[in-house]
């Protein structure tokens, strides 16, 4: 299996604070759950590559999902 990856910079839905996170591109749609790099908060993800092939990343708090 082959992964593409790509940068992706986010903005943590707690803190504010952005940072760049590495997205898998290799599927169309997932959702997972990672911390912060700022601020420790579990952060949901939501990862969606469009049909050119670029990952739409959304994030969430807990209290959204």
């Amino acid at each position: 299996m082959s992964y593409v990856t790509e940068a992706a910079f986010v903005s943590c839905p707690y803190c504010g604070e952005s940072f760049e996170t590495t997205v898998d591109c290799s599927v169309d749609f997932q959702q997972y759950i990672e911390d912060c790099q700022v601020c420790c908060s579990p952060i949901t993800f939501t990862v969606q590559v469009d049909a050119e092939g670029d990952a739409v990343v959304r994030t969430q708090s807990e209290d959204e999902v």
